[in-house]
């Protein structure tokens, strides 16, 4: 029998398996001389559950009331007033924490104080023709009572709110059946029914991966139920009964699809972004290039683990330990906190928190036994929208700018029509607009016949919003991707070369790049091959940053200052940089 001790055995197994995971972590970004000192601190799950909240914040769309009992008429008057700039300040949504101080304080109220304050709530909410949902009821060791209430109401000049969510993630790590199982309501069989709703070409159906684009919603009603094609055979169905709608853009997970997915990314304009990552393989190289995906073009990222019911507790954590690593170092100077939501208690500050972002949401799920779908389901459906009201305001005051991202013909009219998503502004049925830039660098004059919005006929579409507009007097053989449609009223100018200020990725092939260089730059919707003309420097290696002046190869395009774009060469980024200077002129 042998003498050693288990304990001393179980260590060396545990620094055994740590090692293992240092070692994949090496080989996915390499190593840093920066050791922080909570680097090997377990993930939190909620700072707030003991330590309360943070101050009531000023501006924003959330309020602490310790209680609501029987306000006097006038009191009542500034409650609603004061529910409707909380309103108008998350653009028709606002959370209410019931037995909370101004400070934070978590001192809760009775069952009865409870009962009132719930009360006089409902009765400003209905002033105001908003609704009302009960998120989360906590109970205090002195039996006293704290109550997370979301309060909804569509502005009146929308007809729901409306998010988009990009679904990124390496292949076979489960973006398709997340969506399907989100938005159809039904379980995967663990062989990939729920995904196969998503897929639209023959070959997708065949291989189990997604090649293309696709676009699916989820809605939710004023109580917070889930609007699904569960329950709706259709989409204009769902966005009747729904307050709020979910559009999940699913992208492609295969490296060879890979600009594919940038393209999605970059042209559909994504308010935030859904990264899978596959429990039992991990975090891999795509997922670190997912990831940088979305923080370069500055869209808010979550992360859900898929297929914990193939995995363990260990192993889960361990991929946990992978993404914690990632947030830290995976690009740029800013550090992400992971945050993993593990119950609805820690929803609704994980929702605010995350847009602003300073921290990044975790989940881990299953589509097979459904375990968090739900939990995920409710975190969408408190998710705030992006912009605060007063860049909302600004954008729309803005003239038009509408970037086209699909072209198609109306066999019946014969009139073009085009999909995309507009920037700024707001587009009018029947109104004249410009569209361009052509060969020739001009812009050809367009009306704007019909609109659509989720197949449902408009009269008008704001900033921020995706939709389908029919074109008359254009033929849809002069159109083409990338193409902006912009008031009539403007003096457009299409530009051949351009200066931007961009930072070279490391890779497996760290070549440095010198003028001349030849690479494939996405600007929102353009994709277009770029030459680089003049460089500050000899020559730019690996993390450094560099101004260049790029020139389009085979036509010009219509480029705004403070554009993001990313830059590619075959199916490997370079890099990413931002449009510092527009050169106006028209190559002869």
């Amino acid at each position: 029998m042998s003498n050693q001790d288990p304990t001393s055995t179980n260590n060396r197994r545990t620094e055994s398996n740590f090692n293992k995971i240092n070692q994949h972590v090496t080989s996915l970004f390499g190593s840093t001389d920066d050791e922080d000192e909570d680097d090997n601190e377990q993930v939190p799950r909620s700072p707030f559950v003991l330590t309360g909240l943070p101050p009531e914040p000023q501006e924003g769309n959330i309020e602490y009331k310790l209680k609501l009992i029987d306000p006097n008429p006038y009191r009542l008057e500034h409650l609603i007033t004061q529910m409707n700039w909380r309103l108008q300040e998350g653009q028709g949504e606002a959370l209410y924490e019931i037995g909370v101080e101004d400070c934070g304080t978590l001192s809760g109220v009775s069952s009865e104080e409870l009962e009132a304050s719930l009360t006089t709530l409902k009765t400003m909410a209905d002033r105001l023709g908003a609704s009302i949902t009960i998120l989360h009821e906590r109970t205090l060791k002195n039996d006293r009572h704290i109550v997370e209430v979301l309060i909804r109401k569509v502005p009146d000049d929308q007809h729901f709110i409306d998010l988009r969510v990009a679904v990124l993630g390496t292949v076979d790590s489960g973006k398709s059946s997340v969506v399907g199982v989100c938005t159809h309501g039904e379980l995967d069989n663990g062989r990939g029914r729920a995904r196969l709703n998503l897929f639209r070409h023959l070959h997708e159906i065949q291989s189990g991966r997604t090649s293309s684009i696709t676009h699916e919603i989820l809605g939710f009603n004023n109580l917070g139920e889930s609007i699904d094609y569960g329950c709706c055979r259709t989409a204009n169905e769902i966005c009747n009964r729904s307050t709020k709608i979910i559009t999940f853009i699913d992208l492609a997970g295969h490296k060879k699809y890979m600009k594919t997915t940038l393209f999605g990314l970059a042209a559909h304009a994504a308010d935030f972004a859904m990264l899978c990552v596959d429990a039992p393989s991990s975090v891999v190289d795509t997922t670190r290039e997912h990831f940088s995906y979305a923080r370069t073009l500055d869209v808010p990222v979550f992360v859900v683990i898929n297929k914990i019911d193939l995995c363990s507790k260990t192993n889960i954590q361990q991929t946990i330990t992978c993404l914690t690593y990632l947030l830290k170092h995976g690009i740029g100077s800013t550090q992400l906190r992971p945050y993993v939501v593990q119950r609805e208690e820690d929803l609704v500050k994980a929702a605010d928190m995350f847009v602003e972002k300073s921290i990044c949401p975790i989940f881990a799920v299953s589509c097979v036994t459904g375990e968090n779908i739900d939990l995920l389901k409710k975190f969408l459906n408190i998710l705030p929208p992006r912009l605060s009201t007063k860049d909302q305001e600004r954008l729309s005051s803005l003239p038009v700018e509408y970037r086209i991202d699909e072209i198609y013909r109306n066999n019946v009219s014969g009139a073009a029509v085009v999909c995309g998503t507009l920037k700024s502004g707001s587009i009018r049925e029947g109104e004249n607009y410009l569209v361009g830039p052509l060969v020739d660098g001009k812009f050809l004059p367009v009306q704007v016949t019909t609109i659509q919005r989720y197949r449902v006929p408009r009269r008008i579409v704001r900033s921020g919003q995706a939709a389908s507009l029919s074109l008359l007097h254009i033929g849809g053989s002069r159109l083409r991707k990338g193409m902006v449609l912009i008031s009539s009223t403007s003096s457009p100018e299409a530009c051949f070369e351009f200066v931007a200020e961009i930072y070279l990725s490391m890779h497996h092939t760290n070549t440095p790049i010198r003028k001349g260089f030849e690479t494939t730059v996405q600007i929102e919707s353009i994709r277009q091959t770029v030459l680089i003309i003049e460089m500050d420097k000899e020559e730019l290696h690996a993390n450094k940053q560099a101004i260049v002046t790029f020139r389009f190869r085979n036509r010009c395009e219509y480029v705004l200052e403070g554009s993001r774009l990313i830059f590619r060469s075959g199916q490997q980024t370079k890099g990413s940089g931002r449009v510092i200077k527009v050169l106006r002129q028209i190559q002869e």
